[in-house]
């Protein structure tokens, strides 16, 4: 890359319809926050693209001047740091959503949220895969798998129902790719994410689903063993229209937590049964008798109100996450789960949260994608927020010891859903993928991104033979 850019920077503005940025200029930094503020980008050029045209000038712009690629869409990533030597496509702008009722699909441009989509599904009867919470973008998060916190064990990952994407390859062309126009790139894009170019538009299919029997099941951490052993058992004969997770919960003293929550360990069971509320209360008995329940706020809602389930957090903060895939949980690994983040152990991680699979998670595609680890039996992350004034690098392993308590249950693969800045290495990557699909990842790299301008990711490098 050379400095030529700059000297084409306002033939470039006045070709996008959209706002463009360099440092130190007015909304430059606005447009560059994240929600995970321990990854801070700096990059050479901001294009604020407000449709695909605008997306293809970006690249088109970019690959002239030999400029990396980056591309945000709703602010939760990505993993790493854009610099100096990079242009950031943002893609908030870009928020139409299309319901068709008749064939129960959605069409969404790349900057749509999970609470826009769902709640323009709703008045149709219908609804997708959504994340955790109504913040998360829809495209990046189908492209990585999508794992549903409401529906995921009854439909599986959000990438099996896909069924189009648009998307702005490196050369700056426009591509509408299906399974069977294009396949190679729509299999790799979803699971792949973004190595291959800018998605501006997804259509996938939506569900006949308009209510839940959801919420979650708070204890004192002083029961975590018997809620852990409790949620083992659980999940051993769930069937697939529960889904559920389990978080240990390690917060400050805050003023807004409850009581039970404040500077002590706490844990919640957090569920979503699709069908008979009846039955999802029978279903979770169980777990209510487990432990005494401090809060319960599991009830039959609507499926717009998915997100008091986990009731995430919605401010940007600095946090330091660690992820893995299981095999299986036992009694042994509980034991190994108290010892690192029980009431005792005195840990800095502030949330961990252990998700279950299997069910409709481990079906194969009617269509091949890049989503493995498919025969794994829970997900889990370990997250510390980094306290305000402190340095994030003095809590980059925090975490790591989680991870290395579950050494004898980990599964030997990743997932492309649970990566974080910790993961963004050339192996790191490589792990989400079995060594056959990876290769074929990098031969589509080599075809469609050979110079490797989408890198700024957890990136798949072009095969070695590319250009």
């Amino acid at each position: 890359m050379t400095d030529s850019w700059r000297q084409e920077f306002p033939a470039l503005q006045q070709r996008l319809a959209g706002p463009s940025f360099v440092p130190d200029t007015p909304g430059y930094d606005d447009e560059v926050t994240v929600f995970n503020e321990a990854v801070t980008h700096r990059p050479a050029v901001v294009v604020g693209a407000v449709d695909a045209a605008d997306v293809g000038v970006a690249v088109d712009f970019a690959s002239r001047h030999g400029m990396d690629i980056a591309v945000l869409n709703t602010g939760h990533g990505p993993s790493v740091a854009s610099g100096p030597t990079t242009l950031m496509i943002t893609t908030k702008r870009m928020s139409k959503v299309e319901i068709d009722a008749t064939t129960s699909t959605a069409r969404v441009e790349a900057g749509v949220r999970f609470g826009q989509l769902v709640d323009a599904a709703a008045p149709a009867g219908l609804a997708p895969l959504p994340g955790s919470a109504p913040g998360v973008g829809v495209v990046g998060y189908t492209l990585a798998g999508g794992a549903s916190a409401t529906m995921g064990r009854r439909y599986g990952w959000a990438t099996d129902h896909v069924s189009a994407i648009d998307v702005v390859t490196a050369d700056g062309r426009f591509r509408r790719v299906t399974p069977t126009s294009d396949a190679d790139l729509f299999s790799a894009l979803l699971g792949g994410k973004g190595n291959f170019g800018v998605v501006t538009a997804m259509e996938f299919a939506l569900f006949p689903v308009t209510r839940l029997y959801a919420g979650a099941l708070f204890y004192s951490g002083e029961h975590i063993r018997e809620v852990l052993n409790a949620y083992i058992r659980f999940t051993a004969t769930a069937p697939d229209d529960i889904t559920t997770g389990l978080a240990i919960l390690n917060f400050p003293p805050l003023p807004d937590l409850p009581p039970f929550m404040q500077g002590r360990v706490a844990v919640a069971v957090r569920v979503s049964h699709v069908g008979d509320p009846g039955e999802g209360a029978r279903l979770i008995e169980p777990l209510r008798t487990a432990a005494p329940v401090l809060v319960d706020t599991v009830a039959d809602i609507p499926y717009t109100k998915f997100a008091s389930i986990s009731a995430d957090p919605t401010d940007p903060a600095a946090a330091i996450e660690h992820f893995g895939l299981l095999r299986e949980l036992t009694e042994d690994a509980v034991e190994a789960i108290v010892e690192v983040a029980g009431p005792e152990a005195g840990s800095p991680m502030n949330l961990i949260d252990i998700r279950h699979l299997q069910g409709a998670y481990g079906r194969p595609p009617a269509f091949p994608n890049a989503v493995g680890g498919r025969d794994a039996a829970f997900a889990f992350f370990a997250l510390t927020v980094v306290p305000p004034g402190q340095k994030v690098d003095d809590y980059r392993d925090s975490g790591r010891e989680f991870v290395e308590a579950l050494s004898p249950w980990l599964h030997q693969m990743a997932h492309p859903s649970f990566q974080g800045p910790a993961d963004a290495s050339v192996s790191g990557t490589a792990r989400a993928y079995d060594t056959e699909t990876y290769k074929t990842l990098q031969a589509v790299k080599a075809k469609y991104d050979p110079y490797n301008r989408f890198r700024t990711n957890h990136n798949i490098p072009p095969e070695p033979s590319a250009a």
